[in-house]
């Protein structure tokens, strides 16, 4: 009865699993949490460093999205400049053993991937 439940809603739009992966699954959230899972604090010009390929804007767009969900928290300290250091809380932390699953899935399967593509284009 509680599977079916859930099948519906997800059929129907009201699903907060469907909302929590399409937060996590665009081009860059997941990037963000890997890099920051390798600092214990990183400032926000070291992290546009570490993913060099992503704008500034994109950059905080992400990282608000990820405090709002609770996986990153940002530290402001009261200086001239101020300076704001952003880390994995740890709801971000218990993401990475899931995320090192489908990083090790994508590296056993990318070849596999790769041809399937080329044949279909």
């Amino acid at each position: 009865m509680e599977e079916e439940k859930i099948v519906n809603n997800i059929i129907e739009g009201i699903c907060p699993i469907r909302d929590i992966i399409a937060s996590l699954s665009d081009k860059w959230s997941l990037l963000v949490i890997y890099t920051l899972s390798q600092n214990p604090k990183m400032r926000f010009s070291e992290l546009h460093k570490s993913i060099n390929d992503i704008s500034q804007r994109m950059l905080t767009v992400t990282l608000r999205s990820l405090e709002a969900d609770g996986l990153v928290s940002r530290q402001i300290y009261p200086e001239v400049p101020p300076r704001v250091e952003y880390q994995l809380t740890e709801l971000g932390y218990s993401l990475l053993d899931p995320l090192k699953g489908l990083v090790n899935w994508a590296r056993e399967n990318t070849a596999v991937i790769q041809k399937s593509r080329k044949s279909y284009q």
